[in-house]
């Protein structure tokens, strides 16, 4: 291979490094909410131009990872605590709804997909690594979403779940520090039994408790850590 081709070859990818890199990071925690991304200085930290590193910033926002600010500046995005009620309201509503037409419509190619899912699940626990764990939990849900066959909500909920990763990281850190509660593997089995069974009521019951189960989880920590005046709870509506 020439130096030219693999140099328009390396232009051509490489912002799928700098992508991978930071998206990982950003998830881990490792680079905190809000944190500034200056292009030049990921440039010179990827030994590259500034195009790649802005390819895989624009990636980042697509994913809502990052936020370009009115300077045009971008920042990892920050973990929006007074609208996390909404939130949940919205996760709750998909995972409960893709969970039902799972238990409804699921093949048995699906069922040995979700539980092959289920077993790549149990196995990130065991690392204790959190990246792996958020990214396994996200592929056994998504793989409940696709046995439910409705486009619309698979691409919804996939995009609530990425939002959620980075709290689903502090989720996991507050239940191996406290051990109160368990992991989600139980819950996560309970659910595979329910969609091989086609219960399907029992399917959003248990969906539905998933949901707020990481939901008081998630403010216990935020509590405990963060803050004791700001109301993490589902808000009343107006009389």
């Amino acid at each position: 291979m020439s130096d030219e081709t693999e140099t328009k070859r390396a232009r051509g990818t490489g912002w799928k490094n700098v992508y991978e890199t930071l998206r990982n990071e950003i998830l881990a925690l490792t680079l905190a909410p809000g944190q500034l991304l200056d292009e030049s200085t990921l440039a010179e930290r990827f030994d590259m131009s500034r195009s790649p590193v802005r390819e895989a910033l624009i990636r980042l926002a697509g994913e809502d990872l990052v936020v370009t600010l009115a300077n045009r500046s971008t920042i990892v995005a920050p973990i929006e605590v007074a609208t996390f009620p909404k939130y949940v309201e919205a996760l709750d509503i998909a995972q409960r709804m893709n969970t039902r037409l799972a238990a409804e419509l699921r093949t048995e190619m699906d069922l040995k997909t979700i539980a092959r899912r289920q077993k790549e699940f149990e196995a990130a626990v065991k690392t204790g690594n959190h990246l792996e764990m958020s990214e396994a939990n996200k592929q056994f849900h998504m793989a409940i979403a696709h046995a439910g066959r409705n486009p619309y909500l698979v691409s919804f909920y996939e995009r609530l779940l990425n939002q959620g990763q980075r709290m689903l990281h502090l989720h996991f850190e507050y239940l191996e520090r406290t051990h109160e509660g368990y992991l989600l593997t139980d819950e996560h089995n309970q659910m595979l039994e329910a969609i091989r069974a086609k219960n399907v009521d029992l399917a959003d019951e248990l969906a539905h408790a998933h949901t707020r189960q990481f939901q008081q989880n998630f403010i216990n920590f935020m509590r405990e850590n963060y803050t004791t005046d700001v109301s993490l709870g589902r808000r009343k509506a107006a009389e």
